[in-house]
């Protein structure tokens, strides 16, 4: 689905600098002693189980992940790549990499998900100007698609975009892209979508109501996942 506020080809890049992530280094460092970027919300790093009943590691972007964010782009299919980006886009660009790997964590948030030192699912939010609204967006390796990933990736996303005040999320895919249209309508949110010119928007409220809750829970009873359960907030 295309970046939009989130930052794609026809974005131009932010300043890094300029990012709150990016403002202060942190006193803190993860397990192996790199330092973390201030308002790093390690409390939401987790492992889970997939379908396939592997590991996987979910955890928020860092700007230290840039060669590893590359690396999971440049093994994308060209199918994935125009799914995500609506046109013909093999390698990110410099200014696009330090968009996607500094965020602020609240306004705009991004989970990687790692199979070892990998990246195999990237999934983010930016909230959109004066509103309760936030832009979604997810993208998996060909490899590891259909094991429940980017379900995941919006549970989580859903979870920490409640807790800074969004209220709703919306995305935009193509009509012909089944897999990501499956995610939103399996996902248990009340979602409405509309069509134009090949294009699905997709808008719902991302409260935790009672069938999101019972769509989750059948979700982690089925994976045996071993992430906190979503909050109610």
């Amino acid at each position: 689905m295309p970046d939009g506020p989130l930052g794609g080809p026809s974005h131009p890049a932010s300043d890094p600098a300029s990012d709150p992530a990016s403002d202060n280094p942190s006193d803190s460092g993860d397990a192996t002693g790199r330092e973390l970027p201030v308002g790093y919300p390690s409390d939401v790093e987790m492992d889970v189980h997939l379908r396939d009943g592997s590991l996987a590691r979910f955890r928020p972007i860092r700007p230290a992940d840039g060669d590893a964010l590359v690396d999971f782009h440049d093994g994308l299919s060209p199918r994935s790549v125009y799914r995500r980006f609506f046109f013909t886009h093999p390698h990110l660009t410099r200014g696009e990499v330090e968009r996607f790997t500094y965020v602020d964590y609240v306004e705009r948030m991004a989970f990687a998900v790692f199979d070892g030192d990998r990246i195999v699912g990237v999934g983010r939010y930016e909230r959109l100007p004066l509103g309760t609204e936030a832009e979604v967006a997810f993208v998996v390796a060909d490899d590891h698609q259909h094991l429940g990933i980017g379900t995941l990736l919006l549970d989580h996303l859903a979870d920490v975009a409640r807790a800074h005040g969004v209220e709703r999320f919306v995305a935009q895919t193509l009509s012909e892209n089944w897999d990501m249209l499956g995610v939103f309508l399996s996902s248990g949110f009340p979602v409405e979508t509309s069509t134009t010119a090949g294009t699905v928007t997709i808008r719902f409220p991302i409260e935790a109501g009672e069938d999101y809750r019972a769509a989750r829970a059948s979700r982690r009873f089925s994976a045996g996942a071993t992430d906190p359960p979503s909050s109610s907030r």
